[in-house]
């Protein structure tokens, strides 16, 4: 027989298929308990025993791996939610030992084993990734889960239970609306992170629910999610008022309006990647601490903010103008296709995201109405290219020290390391190059004063680019060079100079 419960049935034998294409049977005994202290205690899976949700996690998983899958999956659905899940059944980045389990929940379970209670895993995820979890924690006696064409959630998990333990038969934990049938038919409802909505359904339906404790989400998280000190890049938005020297109310309204929709419009596109890379930033040691990797922002919530902050980022671009809208648009496909496609490609992933900076001091030019130069344009793309691969030589260098294999998620291997590191000086260095040449256009004649003062700016520009790559080959480097320039007290002391030395220059 295949039942839709693959773990052991209450007072009875059962049969437990092990696989799909074979089958293996085994047969366990189990009795009905006298007392209520060896009552069966269930578990439900996403967003209780784990603060994630499966079917996004391997939705979005596979979506990195092959974008053009999103027609199959809505092949699947159309089919019914069982069908999708069945085809996301074997994502090949999945990790049971990198989920974050929730110590309440995981507390609750040894203490239930300790006093000899049977404990069961029960999920509408697929039966593929529960037993991959039940197995991997080791403490349930089985476990129920959807299949190929049933998906167990709800009422029909409800009666799953009851068919399985009788009703009133067992205590159940959960957290969810999808929860609430089985609440009702539990001897005992426990809950964690439920809803405002579903916790006052339940204190309806169940009185005496026992809710655990967790740690909710603050603006804090909610900001980190958003990588709002990530928006320091998008002053790059005010850099052509700056080298034109524009300095009028009009010009900075405008310029400040284009930074609010770059930020809103990176701050989706920075969700959505975090998505895709779930796996893979928890195995990071410090992405895995980041909101959505680590549980803290439910992946649903995650998700429901992709397209808020995508169209308050078009409504503020469309009320700057047409033309800085069309720039927008572009910096979102461009981003787009970086978090499914380009990342992966060993040197256009670096290319692209240096063209990613320099489309913002475009937007910045098209949101003022200033026509901008070929000479910071290609400034902008060596010095940002030289960050971009400090940044893969960071990466490169922490898989390194650590022994860990070449990555998965870039086409890189970890013996590019020092390949890395000349391409990043060569980018620098080539920056610094086109500085000196801008220096000697007729173009600064018509813009400074006393353009000679501007090449004391390059000594700075060499000073800086060296000492980047030298605390990165020590290991001392933030990941994101950025990042790490924002912090640092020589690097904001170096930015303060150049900035006095072009305001004497002019």
């Amino acid at each position: 027989m295949h039942r839709t419960a693959l773990g052991p049935r209450y007072g009875e034998s059962v049969e437990r298929p092990y696989e799909d294409d074979e089958t293996h049977w085994t047969t366990l005994e189990i009795e009905t308990p006298s007392t209520d202290k060896l009552r069966p205690l269930v578990v439900d899976l996403d967003g209780t025993l784990i603060a994630s949700d499966l079917l996004i996690e391997t939705a979005f998983s596979e979506l990195g791996r092959r974008p053009h899958s999103l027609f199959e999956m809505l092949t699947a659905l159309s089919k019914g939610k069982a069908a999708l899940k069945h085809r996301l059944s074997e994502p090949v980045d999945f990790d049971p030992s990198t989920l974050p389990y929730d110590p309440e929940v995981l507390a609750l379970i040894r203490q239930a084993r300790a006093e000899g209670r049977p404990v069961y895993l029960a999920s509408a995820s697929h039966q593929r990734l529960v037993e991959s979890v039940a197995n991997h924690i080791g403490e349930f006696t089985g476990w129920f889960a959807s299949n190929e064409t049933t998906n167990l959630a709800g009422a029909r998990k409800a009666q799953q239970l009851v068919e399985a333990f009788g009703e009133r038969g067992f205590d159940y934990v959960g957290n969810d609306a999808a929860d609430l049938p089985v609440w009702e038919k539990a001897a005992k409802s426990i809950a964690i992170r439920t809803p405002a909505g579903v916790r006052k359904k339940l204190a309806r339906q169940c009185p005496e629910a026992e809710h655990l404790s967790h740690v909710r989400p603050t603006w804090r998280t909610w900001a980190k999610m958003m990588r709002v000190h990530q928006y320091a890049k998008n002053a790059l938005i005010f850099l052509p008022i700056l080298a034109a020297h524009l300095f009028t109310v009009e010009a900075f309204a405008q310029a400040l309006l284009a930074f609010v929709a770059f930020s809103l419009c990176a701050s989706s596109i920075y969700i959505l990647n975090d998505l895709v890379d779930l796996q893979d930033d928890r195995g990071h040691r410090s992405k895995c601490k980041r909101p959505l990797p680590s549980g803290a922002i439910p992946l649903m919530h995650g998700v429901i903010a992709i397209p808020i902050l995508f169209l308050g980022a078009l409504a503020v671009g469309a009320a700057v103008s047409l033309p800085f809208l069309g720039v927008l648009l572009g910096y979102f496909a461009l981003t787009t296709a970086y978090s499914f496609a380009l990342k992966r490609m060993m040197v256009v992933d670096v290319i692209t995201l240096a063209g990613l900076y320099s489309v913002r001091v475009i937007g910045g030019a098209v949101a003022t109405s200033i026509i901008v130069s070929e000479w910071l344009i290609a400034f902008c793309m060596m010095i940002f290219m030289s960050l971009a691969l400090i940044k893969r030589y960071v990466e490169l260098a922490a898989r390194r020290d650590a022994n860990l294999p070449d990555p998965t998620s870039r086409d890189y291997k970890n013996s590019d390391l020092d390949i890395v590191a000349a391409l990043a000086a060569a980018a620098g260095f080539n920056a610094v190059t086109i500085f000196a040449l801008y220096i000697s256009s007729d173009t600064v004649n018509q813009l400074y004063s006393h353009p000679q003062i501007l090449w004391l700016v390059g000594p700075l520009l060499m000073f800086w680019i060296a000492r980047a790559l030298m605390l990165a080959g020590r290991r001392l480097m933030d990941d994101d060079p950025v990042v790490f320039a924002l912090k640092d007290r020589v690097s904001l002391m170096t930015v303060a100079a150049a900035a006095i030395l072009i305001v004497a220059a002019v």
